[in-house]
């Protein structure tokens, strides 16, 4: 009997439990919460860029804001694990209520409560009473029809001396919170089939493995390729023009897994539009799809906002990039007292093993552009400015470490006078620091490579030093040919120190060999000497140019002074060489976006339920009329009450119109 006892009340217990925990779930704080969440999650996904490589991440917040980040599961918000339990009880919370209230709902569309009594009529904020000589069923007949002509539907119920009508009109108005609801049910379940909720548990579970090695897709391992039939999932691709491939790439966490499809696209051409800004206008892609199931290949033009639909498949035009544009190159060489030219023929994405005096490299060509569109320099008249081609490059040493580079094809012109550019950083979050090679009369960088060239030849050096040294002697005594060798080879050193580390390798010399209070004379005199044989040297190159006695005009001291500030930027160029772009044969490729996605259907059909819905609530009031007539004997008691669910100013003007009229009917009729 007491074990009997204490089943029963473990199971009352679990039964409140359970009662309570589906109360909760139902309520709509709840609701409201979830939605919330969703909403602030929707927007952190809108604002941050979804599903990039986590090493851009890594640039853009730093390694402690990406951890956090990461673990939170912000980079793929929709796919998160927390994202998608929200989605779910959000479900069931929705699901509870339209089961728990749905079939009250439907009853209250057709409950009249004609049987309600006059006090509570009365107790109404809309009443009027009227006392009348019409009978009862004048009365009854009269407003019955009255309700009908205007859209009401009416019930009637009869007391010996009593008829109450209870008009009702808008009763879809309970229909609204039904469709709202049934809505947001049908969108969650859409958003469910359409997450890549599966990928992301077989890849937990091992059945499927994110790649990170930058692999040919015949090399993938079979972890790492979804088959044809995978039902949802959200992909990309670039394809160049008039290449043709059956694959598309969808980028987790730190890699990717290749998702096959069962037809291939062809990319015939892609064309591009830009602004006067040099922002991309429109762009464009005709595409061909061969797909073993039709007769002929399906020939399409896509462009942004306007994607093809096929199969159950979605390809958007999302975006562009090189194709493998042929580059014709130059490479001058560095640090060597002559110069040493080679010509090389490289392909975006493709890379170079090069052999260079300072030991072996390699030459990773990664992109190129056509057009490089800038902000025009004040007083010009223009508003922007074209630079020409430039292509972007990589240069890794043996140990893996490497600088990235992008080199300008034409001269650009900075305060009037025109430079190739150069840009060099060590990493992507670093902004390109620029190396300015002056251009000579011929509009190359012929004479500041031969400049440079010479500046390394040791014995030519020497040969200058020592006759801008023999010009400072007054006689050929022993003391004056000493002083003579310490010029000469003061400006040898201070020329080798200037050509490995810049003016901040001679600064540090200073500072290190020279006692401070002789630092500032010592830096003047060092100057002096450096700029001499700077000068020295310059002007016998130019001697050499024309083979024979030269004066320098404005024009070359200009030059003389830019080619030695880009000198002394070379120690933190970082490589020995100069890349020059001759010619070179463009290729575009075309970014493309190819979705599967079931569960779109559903978030159609939600939305449409959706306004519907809040069409209803909103805009379709539930109103409810009644008329009370009682026989007094030698009068009929008339009261009039209603209620409305909304807009109830609108209804005040409304009822304050019905009662006139009744006002008008009444007094008639007595």
């Amino acid at each position: 009997m007491s074990n009997d006892s204490t089943a029963n009340r473990h199971h009352g217990t679990n039964n409140k439990l359970t009662a309570v925990l589906l109360r909760f779930a139902g309520t709509m704080n709840l609701a409201i919460m979830l939605l919330i969440v969703i909403a602030i999650a929707s927007v952190i996904g809108t604002l941050l860029q979804q599903n990039q490589p986590y090493q851009d991440y890594i640039i853009k917040f730093g390694p402690f804001w990406h951890e956090i980040y990461k673990s939170l599961g912000l980079y793929d918000v929709y796919a998160s694990a927390w994202f998608v339990l929200i989605l779910t009880f959000l479900v069931v919370s929705t699901s509870i209520c339209v089961i728990r209230n749905g079939p009250e709902i439907l009853r209250s569309m057709n409950r009249f409560r004609e049987d309600i009594h006059e006090r509570n009529l009365l107790g109404m904020r809309h009443h009027k009473t009227w006392d009348s000589t019409w009978s009862v069923p004048e009365l009854r007949s009269a407003f019955s029809d009255y309700f009908r002509n205007t859209g009401y539907r009416t019930r009637t119920m009869e007391g010996k001396y009593q008829v109450t009508i209870a008009a009702m009109k808008g009763h879809a108005n309970r229909i609204g919170y039904l469709l709202t609801h049934f809505a947001i049910i049908i969108i969650c379940v859409g958003g469910l089939l359409d997450g890549n909720l599966p990928l992301k548990i077989r890849t937990l579970t091992g059945d499927a493995r994110i790649e990170t090695a930058n692999r040919p897709v015949s090399k993938l391992p079979e972890a790492s390729v979804l088959p044809e039939d995978n039902r949802s999932f959200r992909a990309s691709v670039s394809i160049a023009e008039g290449a043709t491939v059956n694959y598309a790439f969808i980028n987790i966490a730190n890699g990717y897994i290749l998702q096959k499809l069962p037809f291939a696209i062809e990319v015939v051409d892609f064309r591009i539009e830009h602004y006067d800004s040099g922002q991309p206008k429109s762009f464009e892609s005709d595409l061909v799809i061969h797909d073993p199931e039709r007769p002929e290949p399906l020939q399409k033009t896509i462009s942004v906002n306007h994607p093809l639909q096929y199969r159950g498949y979605s390809i958007y035009q999302a975006s562009f990039a090189d194709g493998g544009t042929t580059l014709d190159l130059k490479l001058h060489g560095l640090h060597h007292s002559r110069p040493a030219t080679i010509n090389i023929t490289g392909t975006i994405n493709e890379f170079k093993e090069l052999d260079t005096p300072e030991g072996h490299v390699r030459l990773e060509l990664e992109d190129f552009r056509r057009f490089n569109i800038f902000p025009a320099e004040e007083g010009t008249g223009r508003k922007f400015v074209n630079f020409g081609p430039s292509f972007q490059y990589k240069i890794r040493q043996t140990d893996g470490t490497a600088r990235e580079y992008v080199n300008y094809m034409l001269p650009v012109t900075v305060d009037d006078r025109n430079y190739f550019l150069s840009g060099m950083r060590t990493s992507p979050n670093e902004e390109f620091r620029y190396l300015y090679i002056p251009v000579d009369e011929n509009g190359s960088m012929g004479r500041f490579l031969r400049y440079y060239s010479l500046l390394n030849d040791d014995q030519k050096i020497r040969s200058i030093a020592d006759r801008a040294a023999e010009a400072t002697l007054e006689n050929s005594s022993v003391e004056q040919q000493q002083f003579r060798s310490g010029i000469s080879t003061a400006m040898t050193l201070l020329l080798k120190l200037y050509l490995d580390s810049g003016f901040s390798g001679i600064s540090r010399y200073i500072r290190e060999q020279i006692p401070a209070e002789d630092q500032q004379s010592v830096t003047e005199a060092y100057l002096k000497i450096l700029r001499t044989v700077l000068e020295k040297t310059y002007v016998s190159l130019l001697e050499q140019e024309t083979e024979g006695p030269v004066i320098m005009d404005e024009e070359d001291r200009l030059f003389l002074e830019e080619a030695v500030d880009a000198i002394g930027s070379l120690p933190q160029y970082g490589a020995n060489f100069v890349l020059e772009l001759e010619s070179f044969n463009h290729k575009q490729a075309t970014g493309l976006q190819i979705t599967r996605t079931p569960g779109k259907q559903f978030v159609y059909l939600g939305f449409l339920l959706l306004i519907g819905g809040v069409f209803l609530l909103f805009y379709v009031p539930h109103q409810r009329l009644w008329i009370m007539l009682r026989d007094e004997g030698q009068s009929t008691r008339v009261v009039l009450a209603g209620s409305r669910t909304r807009h109830r100013h609108e209804f005040n003007r409304e009822f304050q119109r019905l009662t006139g009229e009744f006002d008008r009917v009444l007094k008639q009729g007595s």
